[in-house]
């Protein structure tokens, strides 16, 4: 009783007195709350310093906050923002002392070290929030109530640290095991954090000196810069004092993202740009912005309620755009209020300034609370896998690990580019490898290395015995290649193809894969699993399983069974007499598909029998079944909403990854969709949402790349083919032509690619070089003519007629017979 007697006094209290100084004198023992966030002398953290106080008042945090502000004495003597809230001033090491290595996040272990050895506030605490300055806060951030205990923080989930499964984390503690991928929301005991602090600034150094490892398939830095090296010294340092975290994936959302169902995030990390309709914010267009001290500006007002309402027919991106746009308003009504500080003069009316003063907007923005499905920490659903393994003790999840396999070419880069986002997004537990073949001399003239982390392969595209051209081969010989050379910890693997999208985890205690019994999704048309095909090349044919697509194995069957896949393949290919179609089921009778049969008849040869789940994979513009919640997109068919469709075919010869912002169509708006049929609409929904999440991928990637605002880009540099790109570490600009193929293959089951053909520019220069000689020559015999023709003749001048000529163009074939052919188009994958 005592405690719930002392819980209540915390929450009364959260109430009163929140002002500037931040003084909490009614918080008790052991309940003492106080929060931190880490900050520069610069305008680009004031006025997320102003976001982030207006929250912290507005959600009723208990307890008092303290702004850590590192400044070199210079940036101190022109600073503006000494009163914007409770500070403590920081020595700044920007800087580093000892190495003059420019770095300025190590200021927040640098900080937080500095708070606890000078802060009189340090001495009189119990529990400790940690946020970061570009945050919102919802609701009451309490420790206790999310689960914090003495020795097991709370903390939000950062999968992308992929160092904690790898070489980086042997390196840099002596508890790998111990590393948890973490960050964003931090809350913990002060004992825990004193014993935190000095390890996490110190590993912070050691990381980011760690040069030689900085590469983006170990650390998971998409620029290998070592940026992110403080995370990094946070989760070494935690597994060095033997700090295991509660990681919570619901408490903290990125505005643009989509909360799960009965989730009520209580926090905004507004480090990702995001937008509502055509309106849109990115952090880092305000790096230089003055707008806490410029009288009456505030950030572009996003859509009102009511429009955004008019947006959206999916209630769940309905949601997801209304908490943007409560992001962004919270954020301007904070500028209005320290605008009045600062003793502005009042702004005249406008229609969204009454809207922030309305008591609409002031219940839509009342400080929000837990909720029974943000506090779990066995959910099920998408993103809350991983912690499972970590939160629940008594029951030991294997470590998965994804991969799949490409070749050195820009048409499975930007398929490369969308699995991979789709992964981070989906909440996939484990690493994720690409198995990337390629010849020396496609490798020598290859950009696309940093896509993803990368295991390289001798391609076998050209097989170095028979010398028959069969990319799809590169699959099988690819596994077997990372499973001979690579340092392999997981239990299963997850094998995917590279034009698939993730929608949601694969694990193998979800479908209930185990040793001897793989998990796969069903390949209806490998008919040869019926006939003699399976009796020619196998020994057990009844074993034969007509699967592919997503293949959920474990570790010790796929060492086994990996020679056999790449041998059967071998078996099938050389087997021409039997490519016909009534045996293969190949409509283009050429052995396409010899590699699937592989797999098949390989399994067969170790009797293993595979679960086959019809619920895991599904191809946009196929109609779903109620209820079922897809686990992947396989866009290996043409499809299409309405006029508009996405053929992969049509883009193996457009450079999507290094021509700044190309990007696939934008689908039709759901709100568009015809509602009579619910079949033909939910078909039509996900084949729109593939299409959205291939463009966001796309147009991530291209921001990644640093290239120009597309507003700020000629229409002829648009449509003279060239891209720029700038180099955000060297300042520099590289012009990179991108060359565009408008043929279409014809043969569309052969999807991997094939040798290069000859570029046509060439030949096209030199035809018109010569015709230009052509006509030279013949204007010269016509001088010539005329000079040596005798008398100058009258002629006749004849009448003129123009010609007028109405080009029409007529559609193209639809070829809808494509999009119904059997699968075999798939084997390209």
């Amino acid at each position: 009783m005592a405690k719930l007697l002392a819980l209540g006094l915390v929450a009364v209290l959260g109430l009163v007195g929140l002002g500037i100084e931040g003084v909490e004198t009614g918080q008790k023992a052991p309940w003492r709350i106080h929060t931190l966030f880490s900050v520069e002398c610069q305008n680009y953290f004031d006025w997320q310093t102003v976001g982030l106080m207006h929250s912290f008042k507005k959600a009723q945090q208990p307890g008092p906050i303290t702004r850590l502000l590192s400044c070199t004495d210079e940036e101190k003597q022109k600073y503006r923002g000494m009163d914007l809230a409770p500070t403590l001033e920081v020595p700044s090491m920007s800087r580093h002392p000892r190495t003059g290595d420019w770095y300025p996040a190590i200021n927040k272990p640098a900080g937080v070290v500095h708070w606890l050895e000078n802060s009189k506030d340090a001495e009189n605490v119990d529990w400790v929030v940690i946020l970061d300055a570009d945050m919102i806060i919802r609701g009451p951030i309490i420790p206790w109530e999310l689960g914090a205990e003495k020795g097991r923080p709370v903390a939000a989930y950062y999968g992308y640290l992929i160092g904690c499964d790898n070489i980086l984390a042997k390196l840099h503690t002596e508890h790998p095991e111990l590393c948890d991928k973490v960050g964003g929301l931090l809350a913990m005991h002060i004992d825990d954090l004193r014993a935190l602090a000095p390890m996490w600034l110190s590993k912070t150094e050691e990381v980011r000196e760690d040069r030689a490892h900085w590469a983006t398939n170990i650390t998971g830095d998409i620029y290998a810069k070592g940026w992110i090296s403080e995370m990094y010294g946070y989760s070494f340092g935690a597994a060095e004092v033997g700090l295991r975290h509660k990681i919570n994936d619901n408490l903290m959302i990125y505005p643009g993202y989509i909360p799960r169902e009965g989730v009520e995030p209580i926090l905004f990390h507004y480090g990702l740009p995001f937008k509502v309709g055509n309106w849109s914010f990115s952090k880092l267009d305000h790096h230089e912005d003055d707008i806490v001290y410029d009288c009456g500006r505030l950030f572009p007002e996003p859509p009102y309620p009511r429009e955004v309402k008019l947006m959206e027919s999916d209630p769940n991106e309905r949601r997801a755009l209304f908490l943007s746009i409560e992001c962004i308003n919270t954020l301007n009504e904070g500028l209005l209020l320290q605008h009045k500080a600062n003793g502005c003069s009042k702004p005249s009316w406008s229609k969204y300034l009454s809207f922030l003063r309305s008591k609409t907007f002031a219940e839509l923005t009342q400080p929000r609370f837990l909720t029974p499905p943000t506090l779990q920490t066995k959910d099920e659903s998408i993103q809350t896998v991983q912690k499972q393994v970590i939160d629940e003790p008594g029951k030991k999840y294997p470590k998965i690990h994804t991969i799949f396999s490409t070749e050195c070419t820009t048409y499975f880069d930007w398929q490369t580019v969308g699995l991979v986002h789709s992964f981070h997004l989906s909440g996939q537990p484990g690493n994720i490898t690409r198995l990337l073949s390629c010849t020396d001399e496609d490798l020598k003239k290859y950009t696309g290395h940093d896509l993803v982390p990368t295991h390289y392969v001798p391609s076998m595209s050209r097989h170095p015995l028979t010398g028959d051209w069969y990319p799809a081969i590169n699959k099988p010989a690819a596994v077997l290649h990372w499973l001979n050379h690579a340092n392999i910890d997981a239990e299963f693997i997850v094998i995917l193809d590279a034009d698939m999208i993730l929608r949601g985890p694969i694990t193998p205690w979800e479908f209930k894969a185990e040793r001897g019994r793989p998990v796969s999704t069903p390949y209806d048309y490998l008919i040869g699993c019926d006939n003699e095909l399976a009796k020619l090349h196998t020994r057990h044919p009844e074993a034969c399983d007509k699967v592919g697509g997503v293949i959920i194995m474990h570790i010790d069957d796929l060492q086994k069974f990996a020679m056999l896949w790449l041998h059967k393949t071998e078996e099938v290919r050389a087997d021409k007499a039997h490519y016909a179609t009534n045996i293969t089921g190949d409509i283009y009778e050429s052995g396409w598909i010899s590699e699937m049969y592989g797999y098949s008849f390989g399994a067969a040869e170790l009797k293993l029998r595979h679960i086959i789940n019809k619920e895991i994979l599904i191809y946009p513009g196929y109609i779903p079944e109620p209820g079922v919640s897809y686990r992947v997109f396989h866009y290996g068919l043409e499809f299409k909403v309405g006029n508009w469709s996405i053929d992969k075919a049509n883009y193996r010869n457009v450079d999507m990854i290094n021509k700044c912002w190309e990007k696939f169509p934008d689908p039709p708006d759901p709100s568009t969709l015809d509602q009579a049929d619910e079949d033909i609409r939910q078909r039509d929904l996900l084949s729109i949402e593939c299409a959205k999440t291939l463009n966001e991928a796309l147009r991530l990637h291209h921001k990644r790349r640093n290239c120009p605002d597309p507003s700020t880009i000629s229409t002829s540099n648009l449509n003279s083919g060239k891209d720029v790109t700038m180099s955000r570490k060297f300042g520099s600009f590289d012009e990179i032509t991108a060359s565009r193929s408008n043929q279409m293959p014809k043969n569309r089951s052969h999807e991997s690619s094939k040798p290069a053909m000859i570029d046509g520019t060439f030949s096209t220069f030199r035809f018109w070089v010569v015709a230009l000689w052509v006509f030279a020559g013949l204007g010269f015999l016509a001088v010539m003519f005329v000079v040596f023709s005798g008398p100058k003749r009258r002629g006749t001048r004849g009448k003129i007629y123009r010609n007028k000529r109405r080009s029409s163009y007529s559609g193209y074939s639809d070829m809808n017979g494509r999009d119904r052919q059997i699968r075999s188009a798939d084997a390209s994958l």
